[in-house]
């Protein structure tokens, strides 16, 4: 829950306005707003990131396989809640 207080009324009314232009409450446009200003699309994505900085220093796909041959392939054993 969020509560904004002294929200000058243009400000108020061009939300309201922006809401209807999206076919939206302002309650759901306040959300829309906030979510695409903390979280954008052009953020940094920590999967791509990886992904590019292994293909910069030209790892392959045998560079990998050093970890199949090392992984413990013991199987895990179930939790117990005794």
């Amino acid at each position: 829950m969020l509560t904004v207080r002294n929200l000058p009324d243009e400000v108020h009314r061009a939300l309201r306005v922006r809401a209807a232009q999206h076919g939206h409450s302002t309650e759901a446009e306040v959300r829309e707003i906030l979510a695409s200003a903390v979280k954008p699309e052009t953020r940094v994505r920590l999967g791509d990131a990886l992904t590019a900085l292994g293909r910069k220093i030209g790892l392959t796909n045998e560079d990998f396989q050093v970890f199949d041959r090392v992984r413990n392939k013991t199987p895990a054993e179930p939790l117990k809640f005794e």
